[in-house]
């Protein structure tokens, strides 16, 4: 093994600095989140892409360690949030910031939020594309529905197992989280049943 890596670090200093990284950074290994991007003083700095264990993405700007500049957050379920990022919080006020888009491409705005209110209960593609023909009720936003297990419930983002408290992915079952008592009191309330 040559102990010159392109005529700049030798073997041992090679060795201290991949040493001195993993052990700034081997509390990412812990918790499984990952990180590509700039680093100045061993922080993340620049431009860059923060995953969470949960797989959240974090694409953008950091600054210092932190959500640093503009940059977005890309959730499992396709959905998205844009913000203009001071030390690590969305900044509401500004041109860039504070953006939430659902999967279908809805976008979430506070003050004129025209989507499933207690006055107009449509859902989205039917405030885009128009109310089906009488005796044709609509269940759910995508059509056709997907199917839901007996006795379990059609969360929105999942199917939800009461037994369990545990929202699953549509298809393949994969678990997505844990209910809360508020939610799941919500869910059983609210939601699309299996029968």
């Amino acid at each position: 093994v040559s102990t010159q890596i392109r005529g700049v670090l030798n073997y041992s200093s090679t060795v201290t600095l991949l040493n001195n990284l993993r052990s700034k950074y081997s509390y990412m290994d812990y918790t499984g989140s990952s990180y590509k991007g700039g680093l100045i003083n061993d922080k993340m700095d620049g431009e860059g892409e923060y995953t969470f264990p949960s797989g959240t993405k974090y694409v953008g700007s950091f600054r210092d360690g932190t959500f640093h500049g503009t940059g977005t957050l890309h959730f499992k379920n396709g959905s998205t949030f844009s913000a203009s990022w001071k030390n690590g919080i969305p900044q509401e006020k500004t041109d860039s910031g504070g953006k939430y888009k659902f999967k279908d491409g809805l976008e979430f705005s506070e003050s004129e939020w025209n989507y499933c209110d207690g006055y107009d209960r449509r859902f989205y593609t039917e405030t885009l594309n128009g109310l089906k023909p009488a005796g044709r009720s609509q269940k759910v936003d995508k059509e056709p529905a997907p199917p839901i297990p007996k006795g379990w419930y059609d969360c929105g983002d999942g199917v939800y197992n009461p037994e369990q408290r545990i929202v699953f992915s549509y298809s393949e079952k994969k678990f997505i989280r844990n209910a809360d008592v508020d939610e799941h009191r919500w869910i059983v309330t609210n939601c699309r049943r299996g029968f």
